[in-house]
């Protein structure tokens, strides 16, 4: 259902970003990612697309960069003739308690995790306007819909990924433009592999399925909200986090 169509996925050379590129990449999609540090890593993300007959296009920036974004979706329709589909998922985490966190800890969460989205999508949202298609899947949290402990910059990041997901929903309906959210849970990346084994543990605890989940659970569901067959569903958050919200 997907096999032909144009995507960008912010921060695709590690964890859920990487699993959505590859995954998309298996649907025939032909894939644009960014990243912010590895060469190395996004070379062997290239390749995997490659082998999966697909196509990719790699490019280093930093999704705070307004202008760079705008260049970066420029760059993508100008080489592969369009854009259908947007993956939002860069993001950063600098936990601390709140009486601990300094400015910075705040602001680099808040520029990245957040107005980093509203970079790539207004970007993007004008020529989705124009071709009256197009498909938006905002990467957000459990922190966003919960809360957690110690992430009070993250939570509100996510929270507000949340909003602005409903609020464009409702903008861009009637423009045959959908756009969801997937909210993880704990997902067994580079970022909880650094958790410590007795809170790990105890984080399993809280979840219902008793383990983390896999990035490739994530991209599973953003394939289902892009195909065809989410075609009535906008502007809903889909938890993927083995029952612990509920």
């Amino acid at each position: 259902m997907l096999k032909n169509k144009i995507a960008i996925v912010t921060g695709g050379t590690r964890g859920i970003g990487r699993a959505i590129v590859l995954a998309l990449a298996k649907q025939g999609v032909k894939v644009a990612f960014n990243y912010l540090k590895s060469d190395k890593e996004a070379k062997e993300v290239l390749k995997e697309v490659s082998d999966l007959g697909s196509e990719a296009l790699s490019f280093k920036f930093d999704v705070r960069d307004f202008n760079l974004a705008k260049e970066f979706v420029e760059k993508v329709k100008e080489y592969f003739g369009g854009l259908d589909i947007l993956v939002n998922n860069a993001g950063i985490i600098k936990d601390k308690a709140l009486m601990l966190m300094e400015e910075n800890d705040w602001r680099e969460v808040i520029d990245t995790d957040l107005t980093g989205y509203f970079n790539l999508t207004r970007a993007c949202i004008v020529g989705l306007l124009k071709q009256k298609s197009g498909n938006i899947v905002n990467i957000t949290s459990d922190s966003g819909v919960s809360g957690t402990s110690r992430q009070t910059n993250y939570s509100a990041a996510k929270a507000g990924i949340i909003g602005f997901t409903k609020s464009l929903a409702k903008e861009v309906a009637g423009y045959n433009i959908r756009v969801n959210a997937v909210a993880a849970g704990f997902i067994d990346t580079q970022m909880t592999q650094n958790l410590k084994p007795d809170y790990k543990e105890k984080l399993k605890s809280l979840i219902p399925k008793g383990e983390f989940g896999k990035p490739q659970d994530v991209a599973g569901a953003v394939l289902f909200l892009l195909s065809d067959a989410a075609d009535y569903i906008t502007g809903q958050v889909l938890r993927v986090d083995g029952g612990m919200v509920m």
